[in-house]
């Protein structure tokens, strides 16, 4: 294959030039995953994967050929990524990324059985399959940009739910020694109650378990208040950073993508 090929190559695979090719490469991929997920889905149905076996059959090879193509793909171009040329362990490097070992996951599932051979192993790796649907992720904008929200606040974000952590562990402990005698099974230790807290700071309410006593409603009252308050906190922050990131997209779209000054209509 010739340097030109495979520049191309490169180009239809990452949507670098974002032209007719590129796109049709792209929203083929998108359609093929999408019906992946549903495929795994519908199967679940006895009397469809039954009568429709053959043809469920046929579209998974077809799939895991196209994906395993597109997965050694990726891998063989990637010294061309601006991002790992001229570098040591590029592939290597690349294969290890989060993107690339959800593509890894989900092709797995196809070639382990050839490997394993117990049943059981097997029917829990199958669900991996369900990983091609993050394989969308590479396809859509706006889930690119959630993703670069998320690593770049991720330090708030762990400190938010470490607070949502302790007001857990709290909330739980309290209950548990203000019902523990009028209820002990429901609330028969700080773990078992966590459940509790875990429903109520959600602001889900089963129903399963609950406070009887007028001390335990104060404090499950209390409790379900606080948890309104307490997910507000990992919400604004992923609503403001959503925001600022929209914002420096459309703003660097108005630069010089080659100078960097501002466009001026």
């Amino acid at each position: 294959m010739t340097n030109k090929a495979i520049t191309r190559s490169y180009e239809i695979v990452e949507g670098t030039t974002n032209d007719i090719v590129s796109r049709g490469f792209q929203i083929f991929m998108v359609v093929l995953i999408s019906l992946n997920v549903l495929m795994v889905i519908v199967e679940t149905e006895e009397v469809v994967a039954s009568q429709f076996s053959t043809l469920f059959y046929t579209f998974e090879l077809f799939s895991i050929v196209i994906f395993t193509i597109e997965y050694i793909g990726r891998i063989v171009l990637c010294p061309l990524n601006p991002k790992y040329e001229g570098k040591k362990f590029a592939r290597i490097r690349f294969a290890l990324t989060p993107m690339m070992l959800i593509d890894l996951a989900a092709i797995l599932p196809f070639f382990l059985p050839f490997i394993v051979t117990d049943l059981r192993f097997i029917r829990i790796i199958r669900l991996l399959r369900l990983f091609r649907l993050f394989k969308l992720a590479r396809y859509s904008e706006p889930m690119q940009t959630l993703g670069e929200v998320l690593k770049s606040k991720m330090g708030d974000l762990a400190v938010a739910f470490f607070i949502l952590f302790i007001v857990l562990i709290f909330a739980s402990s309290l209950m548990y020694h203000v019902e523990h005698e009028a209820q002990p099974e429901a609330f028969s230790s700080i773990p078992t109650s966590m459940w509790w807290g875990v429903v109520t700071l959600t602001t889900i309410g089963y129903g399963d378990t609950y406070p009887v006593t007028p001390a335990g409603k104060l404090v499950a009252a209390g409790v379900a208040i606080l948890g309104i308050a307490v997910y507000a906190i990992p919400t604004g922050i992923m609503a403001s950073a959503f925001t600022e990131e929209m914002r420096k997209k459309k703003n660097a779209s108005k630069n010089c993508p080659h100078c960097g000054k501002e466009i001026i209509d």
